[in-house]
């Protein structure tokens, strides 16, 4: 339970007190300033609390806005103020800073103390306007008070009865419900998504907000529905395709409401954010997979395909995450002629639409999957996906290169740690690091991308151009270590150096699929999709901590899985020293093996930060 302390002027016929009830809050109501700070303190510890002034009018959304959105420790609308129990100390002391401020006033004699000073109704006056001082004192602390962008909603605390009665025709002029309803709508979805999905999704988040659902619950629902259009397409017949095509959508459509409907009930957690990011990559390779098993029931087999889509989506992404964190909170990622002209074709209607629709975000990418399922086979479902998403990723790679190379200011320390846990770099490549840190600092600037790029070349050609039991590509797996290691060896402050990271990714998951391909036996390529998916999500989680604040996983982790260069040069040598049979089986075990510690890793830190009341997250990107 949360509690609101109502505080000044009561003012006759007002609907405050139930709203503040109906957005889940105990009110209680504060006699004087001294009666405020005393119900704050008995307020226990783990609540919410807010300081509301009795005069608000505005739209009940402007409140749950100002109020009740977990993300936030502190936050702010006109006439209110919120803590959550880690802003709770510093919403005390502004509270007691103004009263003792008030008491200071009185025995200086400039006036007598205000908080005994009644008006109408018996309320004492030093309550009125006391929300906006104490979240102005805040503000004058330093302290970091969410305000919520209202638009046309109305929150406002008049200090007339003609400027209510204009605050309450203001509110009656906007429907609180509709306003409610288009912002649960990301501002920036993809064509497919903004034009197919969202007009009545967003209703469906409403009926589901209605009868109590949560978020976490459709996240499953889309996961589960997702999954069983998989099966679908794994029975390789037609009706099954077209069946796995209908239920691909319905669970996009799914994967779309559980978004509204955190947006639009603002029940936003650590958790469902985890969940919500997961399940898709979850959701798309499994798809996949059932592709390939119906295609092989067909006789045709494309787990080559299968396995070089997810690696393409996965490279994609990782493209994404590691220049984003590399330009995070930096003004000089926003400048330079790149930057300028995607400007201004932004402030062209029609080219916003087509700028959103090549890079195949994942509306489009899921639309266009399930029409080819339901009309074609999965072998030209593959080449249309591989085929539209290295055009997306050639598109979006040049013009985040193009950036790069105009700026002309350094990464941040932020930025080149976050760097160097998305290179995820194991015991081999940091022995290495440490002990090569001096030839390292004498190379020149575009060094780390190079060294990664040239290293990665070496292993999977090396790995897809020789045969399969021979020596070569351990030779090209010991090159790309000290090459990896070389690249890490000093801060990855350069400014192509955020491309280090996709190299690494690239050159892991190729090695995998080319000599998995190259063993040519049955199951060699089923079990390195489950090795490279088991690695995807190891690398999908360590984005998902960094974005949440929380840092890479843990050393003994990376460890333990040997880092990206350690299972590269693994899977190399058990492939020089195996039968292809055996390989597979090898390729199966340690799918087997990373998969079990990462999962249970991951699964214990998520639960964790989510019952420990980490703060809550939305992601409002998405990965293309």
């Amino acid at each position: 339970m949360s509690t609101a302390i109502l505080t000044g002027q009561p003012v006759p016929g007002s609907s405050i007190e139930g709203d503040l009830r109906s957005l889940g809050f105990d009110v209680r109501v504060a006699a004087d300033a001294g009666d405020a700070e005393a119900l704050l303190a008995a307020v226990p510890a783990g609540q919410r609390v807010a300081v509301v002034d009795a005069r608000f009018v505005g739209h009940l959304h402007a409140l749950r806005l100002g109020l009740t959105d977990p993300r936030f420790p502190l936050a702010a609308v006109p006439g209110a103020v919120t803590a959550q129990p880690a802003g709770r100390e510093a919403l005390a002391r502004a509270v007691a800073r103004d009263d003792a401020a008030r008491d200071d006033a009185a025995g200086a004699g400039t006036s007598a103390r205000p908080s005994t000073a009644l008006v109408q109704g018996g309320a004492p006056a030093a309550l009125d306007g006391l929300a906006d001082r104490v979240a102005a004192a805040l503000d004058a602390d330093g302290a970091d008070v969410h305000r919520p962008e209202l638009g046309s909603l109305v929150a406002a605390v008049p200090a007339d009865p003609q400027a209510r009665n204009e605050a309450r025709q203001a509110v009656a002029a906007v429907d609180d419900e509709a306003v409610r309803l288009k912002s649960a709508v990301k501002a920036r979805d993809g064509f497919f998504t903004t034009f197919f999905i969202s007009p009545y999704s967003r209703y469906i988040a409403r009926w589901c907000a209605r009868r109590g659902l949560t978020p976490n619950q459709v996240t499953t629902a889309s996961l589960i529905t997702a999954l069983t259009a998989a099966g679908c397409a794994a029975t390789g017949t037609r009706g099954g395709f077209v069946a796995a095509g209908v239920l691909l959508i319905a669970s996009f459509v799914l994967d779309c409401t559980d978004g509204q409907l955190a947006r639009y009930s603002l029940q936003y957690s650590t958790l469902g954010a985890w969940l919500d990011a997961t399940f898709d990559r979850a959701k798309e390779y499994a798809y996949y997979a059932g592709l390939a098993l119906g295609a092989a029931r067909g006789g045709d087999d494309v787990w080559a395909l299968a396995l070089g889509a997810m690696v393409l989506q996965a490279c994609r992404h990782v493209v994404d995450f590691s220049f984003n964190e590399a330009n995070a909170g930096d003004a000089g990622a926003a400048a330079g002629p790149t930057a300028a002209l995607s400007d201004r074709l932004d402030s062209v209607g029609w080219t916003v639409w087509v700028r959103r629709m090549i890079v195949l975000p994942i509306g489009e990418r899921w639309a266009m999957i399930a029409l080819l399922t339901a009309a074609t086979t999965p072998r030209i479902t593959f080449y249309a996906l591989l085929t539209g998403c290295a055009f997306a990723a050639c598109y979006t790679t040049a013009g985040r290169l193009l950036r790069s190379l105009a700026r002309r200011t350094g990464r941040t320390d932020r930025a080149a740690r976050a760097l160097a846990d998305l290179a995820d770099s194991g015991p081999l490549a940091e022995g290495l690091a440490g002990a090569s840190g001096g030839l390292a600092r004498r190379l020149p600037g575009a060094a780390a991308p190079a060294l990664a790029l040239l290293g990665g070349v070496a292993v999977v050609a090396t790995a897809a151009l020789t045969g399969f039991g021979g020596p070569w590509p351990v030779l090209g797996a010991v090159v790309y270590t000290a090459a990896s290691a070389l690249a890490v060896a000093r801060p990855l402050k350069g400014a192509l150096d955020w491309l280090v990271p996709p190299f690494f990714r690239a050159a892991e998951y190729g090695t995998v699929l080319a000599l998995a391909a190259k063993a040519g036996v049955g199951g060699a390529l089923p079990a390195a999709f489950g090795l490279v998916a088991a690695v995807a999500y190891h690398h999908y989680d360590t984005v998902y901590r960094i974005r949440g604040g929380a840092g890479a996983p843990p050393a003994w982790l990376v460890r333990a899985i040997g880092g990206q260069e350690g299972r590269t040069l693994l899977v190399a040598v058990l492939a020089a020293l195996l039968t292809a049979a055996q390989f597979k089986v090898a390729l199966t075990v340690l799918a087997v093996a990373v998969a079990l510690l990462v999962l249970a890793e991951s699964i214990r830190f998520w639960v964790a930060s989510h019952l420990g009341g980490a703060p809550a997250v939305h992601d409002e990107g998405e990965p293309a």
